[in-house]
């Protein structure tokens, strides 16, 4: 009887466990330095080297070093227009494809070393750092595995093993510096890759700094150079995609590795990194930077927006009023908002206390849970009608939600209709910026 009983009780235990949800899965999340970055949205590319004299992309080591000569060059200016922009950092490409070096190294005779400026002895990265210590900037590096100079091809892949063991030590010792010298390195660029061994480097010294590509990788290239990150862009993607060198499209809510999105753009057009003297070289409007900040920022990612110092080692008046704008404009739109708040579970209700006409609505997500929420709808209450303002799937760091068109509502609520374990909401805000819709 006892035995009857017994059985009876196990197969109804079993049973009601059968039809109870799965157990939610084992999400990726992020490192506090990977939060960290998320929480600065956006930061400043600046390309300077013998391409500036050049009017070219890629350095063709056609402009002798004692032809460079840029005897205004101000990194305090740099850092100022970075803050008018709303950047939290410097990304400085200390070195590109040509291997001119921006800092005092004895690791090649193709450098500042060897120009008139400051009588050889100036050391751009050693001027950048402190400025950005006064301006309260973060400071990164891009020190390209490529080299030029060297015979180093993409991602520093020399012709011969002898020739690759030579420029092993090059390029070891010339991170080394750049992670030493300068202060705190908070990002490093391996653009392209990197078969140069050097992880022990990044891990004695940038322990906690962002990595962009090669076999360190904290952070991923978007996939394109227009500004945008797709919708979803998913943070997450599988240890095979982080291997190979994931971009968006790799991005996997389920995915083992948190890898995010970073969006790098010009502010000009034609498309140039470095700065040019041809007459086709146009700002882009503040239409077209808020569009790309809508679509970075907007999706969940860090946008990083490329200014450019001309020959006289000053970014030029025209560039820094546009990039002062743009921060202004983001300032003007989100800098502070109507209401807002945060919480956790499947529902958030903000009460706006009577009926206010709003376009836009924000939402965060608290990202030490991992990305939990994969499905939303943004609702407003329209007299005793709950209306949908907005639909969308990921989250993230931060969705930007333009409505369709401005609604009078009382009350905004997000309704999460799919997530995995309990959404943690870190920031549902509401506002009216008066402004067109981003398409």
């Amino acid at each position: 009887m006892q035995k009857t009983a017994l059985l009876a009780l196990t197969l109804a235990l079993s049973a009601f466990a059968w039809c109870q949800p799965a157990p939610s899965k084992v999400l990726a999340k992020p490192t506090p330095g990977q939060i960290e970055w998320h929480d600065m949205e956006m930061e400043m590319f600046l390309c300077f080297d013998p391409c500036t004299w050049q009017n070219r992309e890629y350095d063709d080591h056609s402009t002798p070093p004692d032809k460079i000569n840029p005897d205004k060059l101000d990194t305090d200016q740099w850092a100022r227009v970075a803050v008018s922009m709303g950047a939290k950092q410097i990304l400085f490409v200390a070195k590109h494809t040509g291997g001119f070096c921006c800092w005092q190294t004895d690791t090649t005779d193709y450098g500042v070393k060897e120009t008139p400026w400051r009588g050889g002895k100036g050391d751009v990265m050693r001027d950048l750092s402190e400025s950005c210590r006064k301006a309260g900037l973060k400071l990164g590096v891009y020190l390209s595995p490529q080299d030029d100079h060297y015979g180093a091809a993409v991602s520093g892949k020399c012709k011969t093993p002898e020739k690759q063991a030579v420029y092993d030590k090059v390029y070891r010792r010339q991170l080394t510096e750049l992670l030493t010298y300068y202060g705190t390195i908070s990002e490093v660029w391996n653009d392209g890759g990197l078969v140069v061994p050097a992880e022990d480097i990044l891990k004695e010294h940038a322990a906690g700094s962002m990595i962009f590509q090669g076999k360190s990788a904290t952070i991923r290239w978007v996939g394109n150079e227009e500004g945008t990150a797709p919708y979803p862009a998913w943070n997450a993607v599988s240890r095979e995609a982080w291997q190979r060198g994931a971009t968006a499209p790799d991005g996997d809510p389920n995915g083992e590795i948190w890898l995010p999105n970073e969006v790098d753009t010009v502010n000009v057009s034609p498309h140039f990194w470095f700065w040019n003297s041809k007459p086709e070289r146009k700002l882009r409007s503040l239409d077209e930077l808020m569009g790309c900040y809508y679509k970075s920022v907007g999706h969940g990612a860090v946008l990083l927006l490329n200014q450019t110092p001309d020959t006289t080692g000053l970014i030029p008046e025209a560039d820094a009023r546009q990039a002062a704008e743009f921060g202004a404009e983001i300032q003007r739109r989100f800098g502070k908002s109507l209401v807002e708040t945060s919480g956790t579970g499947p529902e958030l209700t903000l009460q706006l206390g009577k009926p206010v006409l709003l376009d836009h609505a924000v939402i965060m997500e608290d990202l030490s849970g991992g990305e939990r929420i994969r499905e939303y709808v943004l609702e407003g209450l329209s007299g005793t009608e709950w209306k949908t303002l907005a639909r969308g799937t990921a989250v993230g760091h931060k969705k930007i939600d333009p409505f369709t068109e401005p609604a009078e509502i009382s009350a905004l609520r997000l309704r999460c209709t799919a997530f995995e374990g309990v959404p943690l909401v870190r920031r549902l805000a509401a506002y009216a910026v008066g402004a067109p819709r981003q398409e």
